[in-house]
């Protein structure tokens, strides 16, 4: 069986891998699986764009995934697996290579097909009669796919890639003048509450989130950033830096039915620092009913600036938390664990793989 990784942008997995042996940044995790498995990289590069691949775009991934979906459709058959790393590739793969009398197997990692460009997707796509399993983290996207999938054809892969290598604990800055209350990221972030939260408290809150989409920034913060509060773009080293500074990782999030804020809070956990993080169903109620993490309501200011100010106040605490937190990112919720998982999901369903590697594009 031939295995393929179908990523949704092109970038240089062997950059990233030499970049992440000399400490430059975290690895990825699709390197080390793409050996495991023998896989052929594809992603999309420069194939001719049809009229065809901007229309089916409007529904669902960009016109670049299906011109090279329509590539991969002459070129995979029923002796191949196609592991596609989200669903915007995922649904153009499926439709295409999908629709071949001898098509391949075809797995797709779903990050947010609970939405409307999603539930199109499906139907219009017949994407339930061509993806063979649907992987999901979200036990919210799981229930979702369930109505319309046997239970052996929906996957909760609920496993977090983390570099332990690269984010791990060490000394804050010499320079630190008070406390740091560090956050990150972007998507369904709620800054607002963050802001309103800590704006009276004496310390500083450092966000690392930088985007030139202005709709997202005008969402995810306030309209006057207080004082104490900054936000800009940092690099692999300062962000990890950051978390080592940081007295608390506040983790604020608008209601989402696809676990967002995971990266920044396994990476928190991995630098040992407490959390604070807006409680939602599956992976991060767990961490919270675990004590490895604090959790509030959505909006909730106050309870946002208790849980704070009790960790700031209670050094013990927040140290006993952030340990426990650690030990769980060093167990299970790593990069290790995370190839072996995949590995063994798709081994165990289709057997050993029997060819190199080789990067196409």
């Amino acid at each position: 069986m031939q295995y393929h990784i179908v990523l949704n942008r092109k970038f240089s997995l062997e950059d990233i891998n030499q970049d992440a042996k000399a400490g430059k940044r975290p690895g990825h995790v699709m390197w080390d699986i793409s050996k495991l498995l023998r896989a052929k990289i594809h992603f999309p590069g420069d194939e001719p764009l049809l009229l065809q691949d901007k229309i089916w775009a409007k529904i669902m991934g960009s016109p670049e995934h299906w011109a090279l979906a329509r590539k991969l459709s002459t070129q995979l058959g029923e002796d191949d697996v196609v592991f596609c790393t989200g669903e915007d590739i995922g649904t153009a793969i499926a439709a295409l290579c999908g629709a071949q009398t001898k098509r391949p197997k075809i797995v797709v990692f779903n990050h947010q097909i609970q939405r409307l460009k999603g539930y199109l997707a499906l139907n219009l796509f017949r994407l339930i009669d061509k993806i063979d399993v649907f992987m999901t983290a979200s036990p919210s996207q799981a229930d979702f796919l369930h109505r319309y999938l046997p239970k052996e054809r929906v996957c909760l892969f609920t496993e977090q890639p983390t570099d332990i290598s690269f984010f791990t604990p060490a000394p804050p800055s010499p320079n630190k003048l008070r406390p740091i209350i560090g956050s990150g990221g972007l998507e369904k972030r709620d800054y607002v509450t963050l802001a309103a939260a800590t704006q009276d408290l004496d310390v500083d809150v450092n966000i690392c989130a930088f985007s030139p989409d202005a709709k997202a920034l005008s969402r995810s913060f306030p309209k006057v950033i207080p004082s104490n509060m900054s936000h800009r773009f940092y690099d692999w080293d300062e962000l990890v830096q950051l978390y080592r500074d940081s007295d608390v990782v506040a983790v604020s999030l608008l209601e989402n039915n696809y676990q967002a804020g995971q990266s920044t809070l396994f990476e928190a956990m991995a630098c040992r620092r407490p959390v604070v993080v807006t409680q939602s169903p599956g992976i991060i109620q767990d961490l919270v009913d675990s004590g490895c993490a604090i959790g509030v309501n959505e909006g909730d200011v106050q309870g946002m600036k208790k849980a704070i100010i009790s960790l700031l106040n209670n050094p013990e605490k927040a140290e006993a938390m952030a340990q426990r937190g650690y030990e769980l990112v060093l167990k299970q919720y790593n990069n290790k664990h995370y190839i072996e998982t995949l590995v063994s999901e798709l081994t165990s369903r289709y057997g050993s793989p029997l060819s190199k590697v080789e990067v196409t594009q």
